[in-house]
C-alpha cells in the first residue's frame, strides 16, 4: 500500500513539473488517500500484535 502512494506521489510531482495541474492534483489525492489507509492498517496491526503477546 505504501509504495502505491509513493509511486502516485512520483507521478504527481512529474505531472506537476510537465504542467499538468489536474492530472497532478488528482494523483496526489490519490496517493494522500492511501497513505492514509497504510498508516491505518499499521495502527491496527500493531494494536493487534500488542494484544496478542498479552
Amino acid at each position: 500500500m505504501l509504495h502505491y502512494a509513493v509511486v502516485f506521489f512520483v507521478i504527481a510531482l512529474i505531472a506537476a513539473f510537465f504542467g499538468f495541474g489536474g492530472m497532478a492534483a488528482g494523483a496526489a489525492g490519490i496517493a494522500k488517500i492511501l497513505f492514509i489507509v497504510f498508516l491505518i492498517g499499521a495502527v491496527v496491526t500493531f494494536l493487534m500484535s500488542l494484544g496478542r503477546r498479552v
